[in-house]
């Protein structure tokens, strides 16, 4: 298999050559063969250059693969009956870290925490899962995270001349493929006890990262040579989310696309000037919008109280302070608020600067997000101009709305999947929904469904693998335990499964790859 592999890489190599436009080195090359002064190790030299390339034709380069789409590339037959004993090609042991993996060439890029304070960039050998090199990201002091999140939650993204990875506080990161330091960008510290999550973007030659938090919140642009900040727009009224940007072609000019708290925004590409926004999302946002086929938007966001029959309220601030504010100050301390479950498990997220008290202008703003909020799916066609919930909004689906698992556009159709291993499949075009049901896991879902070969797959916190048909009225077809917890999305590429847990990183295929 190896064999006929390289030999049709060589010939393509070789054909790859012929065909080059580079006037001088093709006549070099000619020439050479001409004259029979290509050797066997010059042919061999050129094979592994190129050979990669050959048999890894497919690249996953950033947060749920090319544009965030989640589907497989290229889409192919992919093993169906997978588990932690089964179809496993590879299985390579990893320190812990939720960031979802990055694929260049024959090479794989992650992050990780290593003795839970070691922050790190990996990169391993896609062929056989063998750890290549990591380097660790210095830090003066760790930043507060959720008591069950990581400091290694955003995804690195890759392109052919670098990775770039995201800590937090820390900063962001560019390597070389080698591991050296190109650059780094001093971030935060963040007003957010949760952390950082949303993952960069390579474009081109710039880098894209989005900064949603209690405080300061931003979306910018790097020099993806130097480092050097491009633009940046303030999205203070934004408080903490966790999106990452996707970039949208729209009448062939790029937009970059943030969703966040009740409002989803497209900013240009060039300036990082605010060029539209269509209004009606949660309070916070955790998914990444999904651009379909037709060029439609999907975005999707829940979070409590945004539900239509389950609503959270906050009384008005003087008549809450009027019955609780016991010592008179004028602001909430947090032994003032326990009679309030709003309030009580949210008091840093209503504290906006972190300092103990909640001001009348930190309640207003916390009381109109809860007021506002709106849980569900939403279709916006493109086009949009100014405030276009009205022009462009197409649809809107309200129930079974996902925390943290992004939208799937596959074949004609919306897949999401709600906490509790419920999973609703819509119709793209109308918004309708065929049906909604519990697949194996039910548990939480952090990692997003991904798709490939007619089938779902769908991974819950606990280390449940649920594999369903791709249809209106889904089934599911395989499921697996994995033992361990899972927050990663899987990768799907080249007939490959690449599926992290918070151990592990497996590579599944109907074959070992090659060096096993």
């Amino acid at each position: 298999m190896l064999t006929q592999r390289r030999k049709g890489a060589e010939k393509e190599i070789m054909t790859e050559f012929n065909s080059l436009t580079f006037a001088p080195l093709r006549l070099c090359v000619r020439f050479l063969c001409l004259h029979c002064v290509i050797s066997n190790m010059f042919r061999l030299f050129l094979i592994a250059a190129f050979l990669s390339n050959s048999i890894f034709a497919a690249d996953w380069p950033q947060f749920r693969g090319p544009h965030s789409s989640g589907i497989a590339v290229p889409e192919g037959p992919l093993p169906t009956d997978i588990g932690p004993d089964k179809h496993v090609a590879w299985k390579t042991e990893l320190p812990p870290g939720h960031s979802s993996p990055a694929f260049l060439g024959d090479k794989i890029f992650l992050t990780a925490v290593r003795d839970k304070e070691h922050l790190e960039t990996l990169c391993l050998d896609r062929a056989s899962g063998k750890l290549l090199w990591r380097v660790e990201a210095p830090h003066n002091a760790l930043e507060q995270i959720h008591g069950i999140g990581s400091y290694a939650q955003p995804s690195p993204a890759a392109d052919s001349q670098c990775v770039v990875s995201m800590f937090g506080s820390s900063g962001l990161y560019s390597y070389d493929h080698a591991g050296r330091e190109l650059w780094h960008k001093t971030m935060g510290p963040f007003s957010d006890e949760f952390g950082a999550a949303s993952s960069p973007v390579i474009d081109g030659d710039r880098v894209l990262l989005a900064q949603d938090h209690d405080l300061d919140s931003f979306v910018a642009a790097y020099d993806k040579r130097t480092g050097k900040e491009l633009w940046r727009t303030d999205r203070s009224e934004f408080v903490r989310g966790y999106a990452t940007p996707v970039v949208w072609t729209v009448d062939g000019k790029k937009q970059i696309v943030v969703a966040g708290s009740l409002r989803v925004v497209g900013y240009d590409f060039d300036t990082g000037r605010e060029v539209w926004t269509v209004r009606g999302l949660s309070r916070v946002v955790c998914m990444t919008p999904v651009v379909g086929p037709d060029n439609t938007l999907y975005v999707a966001g829940w979070s409590a109280g945004g539900d239509a029959g389950d609503r959270i309220r906050l009384e008005p601030f003087a008549d809450y302070m009027a019955q609780f504010d016991e010592n008179k100050n004028g602001t909430l301390e947090p032994s003032e608020v326990g009679n309030s479950a709003a309030l009580k498990t949210r008091f840093a997220q209503c504290d906006r600067d972190k300092d103990g008290h909640i001001t009348r202008q930190e309640y207003d703003t916390f009381e109109m997000l809860f007021d506002k909020s709106q849980n569900g799916v939403m279709a916006i066609k493109p086009g949009c101009r100014g405030d276009a919930t009205d022009t462009n909004l197409v649809w809107r689906y309200e129930k079974f709305a996902p925390f943290c698992a992004s939208p799937l556009f596959y074949r004609d159709r919306i897949f999401i999947v709600k906490d509790g291993g419920i999973l609703t499949c819509i119709d793209a075009a109308s918004g309708k929904a065929y049906k909604s049901g519990r697949v194996m896991g039910t548990s939480n879902y952090y990692a997003s469904p991904v798709a490939g070969d007619g089938k779902i797959y769908l991974l819950s916190q606990r280390g449940t693998l649920s594999v369903v048909g791709a249809a209106d009225q889904w089934q599911v077809i395989h499921s697996a335990e994995f033992g361990e917890e899972c927050f990663a999305t899987p990768a799907l590429l080249d007939g490959r499964i690449y599926l992290r847990t918070s151990g592990h990183l497996y590579c599944f295929g109907s074959s070992p790859l090659a060096g096993n």
